[in-house]
Order: structure tokens, then sequence, then C-alpha cells
């Protein structure tokens, strides 16, 4: 018998009709009381056990050479915590006419969270770019957003967030950072087995994220904050979403090719600096917005199902190019420049 697989027409990911369902599930069966201390609890350390896989994951010697290569890691910086918070700032302007403010406080929120690590690493594999610089840029984007994204914030949303402080911060790192250096250390003993069990491991990647999504979602229920949010709304937050999203792809393209970097790393770049990380800005969210999680992290949710259907499309695209390379040949490097080093491997 055929193994069932989802038909690659299908243009949203399964896993995003799991997300869904736990919104659908949160709104008909919010955990109150004991289980949610017990579902908050449960949340924070699936998250924290994730971040330890991080750190368990990356080699410290892919780390460290990456940083040789530091033009294409500044350049995916500067698009996740300067270009993308500064139009964030510039949506202001649509309040009241097209967002709420509520709803401006999230999309302020989505430009200041790290970009992702595995959907970059997929869409540049699939589109024939750098995948070691990919990897490289991730995790760095990642660990910065660590102390950049709760310290923008304060800076940017001020206390309508609900309780920015050093506080705030020092949660965040607690169960962000340190468990990725806890995997780091520990990665000389148990690196091989996560490597021999990736795709088990995976679904622990998901299910956390899923577990998150529901503690903040239930939460929004029993607040009875979502009378807020009209669909005239959401569709205005969806249209401006769309054009967020278009802008950093077009930036990330036509500004590496301007900065010199070859096909390969404008992959890389367009792939990394143009996402949002689902995974760091959940908890992160939950921290800093407290009971009003669930609307903070709305468009982030929508934005995450945005740019995965809309990368997708790209990164086939682009593995058909012109200039892409045959499979098994080497991927076209940067032309050399001041800085330019050695790809992570």
């Amino acid at each position: 018998m055929k193994r069932l697989r989802w038909p690659r027409w299908m243009p949203i990911d399964p896993y995003v009709l799991l997300l869904l369902g736990t919104v659908g599930l949160a709104a008909l069966l919010p955990a109150r009381g004991t289980g949610a201390d017990v579902a908050s609890g449960a949340s924070t350390f699936a998250i924290a056990f994730l971040f330890f896989l991080y750190g368990a994951r990356l080699s410290t010697r892919e780390a460290m050479d990456g940083l040789r290569h530091w033009r294409l890691h500044v350049t995916v910086l500067a698009c996740t915590f300067v270009v993308f918070p500064l139009l964030g700032l510039a949506a202001r302007g649509l309040v009241p006419v097209l967002l709420t403010d509520p709803l401006y406080q999230g999309l302020l929120f989505l430009t200041l969270v790290p970009s992702t690590i595995q959907s970059s690493i997929a869409f540049t594999s699939i589109a024939r770019g750098n995948v070691p610089a990919a990897i490289c840029a991730g995790s760095f984007s990642s660990l910065a957003g660590i102390v950049l994204t709760p310290l923008l914030a304060a800076a940017l949303l001020g206390n309508s967030g609900g309780g920015f402080s050093a506080d705030s911060v020092v949660k965040i790192v607690l169960q962000l950072l340190v468990p990725f250096v806890a995997g780091q250390v520990l990665r000389r003993w148990i690196g091989g087995f996560v490597a021999r069990h990736k795709k088990v491991l995976g679904l622990v990647d998901r299910g956390s994220i899923l577990l998150v999504v529901y503690t903040a979602f239930s939460e929004g229920m029993v607040q009875g904050i979502w009378h807020q949010v009209s669909p005239v709304r959401l569709a205005g937050l969806l249209v401006v979403e769309a054009v967020l999203l278009a802008v950093m792809l077009l930036l990330t393209w036509y500004g590496a090719r301007a900065l010199g970097f070859g096909r390969a790393d404008r992959i890389a770049i367009q792939f990394a600096g143009s996402k949002k990380s689902l995974a760091s800005g959940l908890p992160m969210a939950s921290v800093l917005f407290g009971a009003h999680a669930s609307l903070a992290v709305l468009p982030l949710m929508l934005f995450h199902q945005m740019q995965l259907m809309v990368c997708a499309v790209i990164a086939k695209r682009r593995a058909h190019d012109p200039e892409a390379t045959a499979p098994g040949e080497p991927a076209t490097a940067s032309r050399p420049a001041a800085g330019t080093g050695p790809r992570c491997r």
C-alpha cells in the first residue's frame, strides 16, 4: 500500500492546518484554572527543550567558521532587526484606517522577531542557494533575537506590550539562551544521537509550538479579547502583511545584488532576511504580553503562513533560473569583496 502524501499542488502547509486546528481547540476548550497553569508550565519547558535541541544540533566549529562570511550575516541581521522594524514603525500611519491599535502592536512585534532556521534552510536548498550560509544566518539571528527582540520591544512598544522590563529580558534569556548554551556544552555527548533521530525530534519542534499556541490562545479566550477583532480588520491586516512581505522579498534580493553577492548568497539572504520565526516569537510574546499574547501573536501566525506559501513558490522558480547550477555542481559564490570569507561549512 502506498503511503498517503500531502498533494504538492496544495498551497497550504499541513502544519499550518494543525496550527489553525490548535487555535480552534483553544476556542472550544480553553485551558482554565489549574489546567491553564499546567499548560503554561508545559509550554515553557517545551520551548526550553526546543532551544536545547537547537544548541545540540549546531556545530560550534561551523558557527565559528560562519563568522568569516560576516558580510552575509550582517546583511541578514540588518534586514531582520533594522529594515523590518523601520517598516513596522511606518505602518503606524495605518491606524485606525486599516488596523486597530492592538493589531498594530502585534504587527510591530512581528517585525522585531528573529529569522527562521528550518524554513530558511529548506527553501534555500530547494532554490539551490548557499545552504550552509542559511544555517548560520538563521542560527545567528535566533541567538541575537533573544536579546535584541525584547530590547527593541521595550524601546518601540514601551508599556503597551504589558510589562517590558529587565525581568522580561532575563526570563527570555533563561528560557531560550541558557538551554541553547546547555545544548552546545552537551553536544559532544548527545550530538550524534540528535543527528540520528532528527526526524523524530522534529516532531518535538512542531509539537512544542502547537502547545505554546494552545496556551496563548486559551488565555485570550479566557480574557475575552477576540471581540476586538472583526473580519474587516483581519482583512486589512492580511493586506498590510502581504505588502510587508513583498517589500522585504524585493529588498533582500535586489539589495543583495547591489551589495555584490552572488546568486547562491542572494538566495540565502532573501529567505533568511525576509522571514520571521514562530518558534522564537511565540515564547517571547507570552513573556512580554502576558494575557494579551494571543492577540499579539495573531499577526505573526498569519505572516508565518503567508511567508511559507509565497517562499515555496519562489524557491521552486529559483531552482529553474537560467543561472542555477545543475544538480551536483557547486553553487555560484559571491564575487570577492572586502570582508567576505569562506562559507560556514
